[in-house]
């Protein structure tokens, strides 16, 4: 009999960050103000979800799936600086455990390099109820993908 496979969280450390959420409505104020200037867009959302990327995302994320995430922080927080992305919200599907993990693992590597000297300006946050929430209160809006038959919205 084969036991089962370790849970992926414990294959790496745990966050030591702690890091503030945003709400729905605060990241649509963001693509909102997005449209009506013309400098680059300054924030990055990041979908870590995996096998339940199903039924839609929100427009413009990134799809990073949470158990190879801790690999590729520091790349992504190099290729947000290059960027400009002054930005990084993380969600899952209610944001109680793979977003803030990742959003958490994100900034201890901003915390790490300051250590060093080098300071970044990137915040970091995690998408207060995650993709459920957001699919909620905007009933599939913003989305690219968005599949009705896969969201209860009836909550």
């Amino acid at each position: 009999m084969t036991s089962p496979a370790p849970d992926w969280t414990t294959a790496f450390p745990p966050p030591r960050a702690t890091v503030l959420s945003l709400t729905g409505g605060e990241v649509v104020k963001m693509f909102d103000d997005m449209d009506i200037t013309s400098s680059m867009r300054g924030f990055l959302l990041v979908d870590v979800r995996r096998e339940d990327w199903v039924g839609g995302t929100i427009k413009t994320s990134l799809n990073l799936p949470a158990q190879s995430f801790y690999q590729s922080r520091k790349v992504l927080l190099d290729l947000c600086e290059r960027a400009g992305i002054k930005m990084v919200v993380f969600y899952c599907g209610s944001s109680n455990g793979r977003g803030p993990r990742c959003a958490n693992w994100m900034q201890d590597s901003i915390d790490d390099i300051a250590k060093f000297g080098m300071k970044s300006t990137l915040q970091v946050r995690i998408l207060k109820g995650g993709i459920k929430g957001w699919v909620r209160e905007f009933q599939g809006g913003f989305m690219e993908g968005f599949e009705e038959g896969m969201w209860d919205l009836g909550c």
